[in-house]
């Protein structure tokens, strides 16, 4: 594999990767966040639907962006 292709690669994914997070559903509001009012990080909530899928999605392109970003820095040294 090329350095180029990984670099393409690379970028593909982390433009996916943004995407796909942005995409997901926030449980809780920004400002609750900071303050740690009715906090439910542990709370178990079920996903349904396309929660399902993104998470799936997310996780997948997760271990690309790693494996990729691993290759990347082989074909640097080199």
């Amino acid at each position: 594999m090329n350095a180029q292709v990984v670099d393409i690669l690379f970028l593909i994914v982390s433009i996916l990767l943004i995407v796909i997070i942005i995409l997901q559903k926030s449980n809780e509001d920004a400002s609750q966040a900071f303050t740690g009012k009715k906090s439910e990080l542990f709370a178990n909530k079920k996903e349904r639907g396309i929660d399902v899928w993104i998470n799936v999605i997310t996780s997948v392109l997760s271990v690309a962006f790693f494996i990729l970003a691993i290759l990347a820095a082989f074909f640097v040294k080199r």
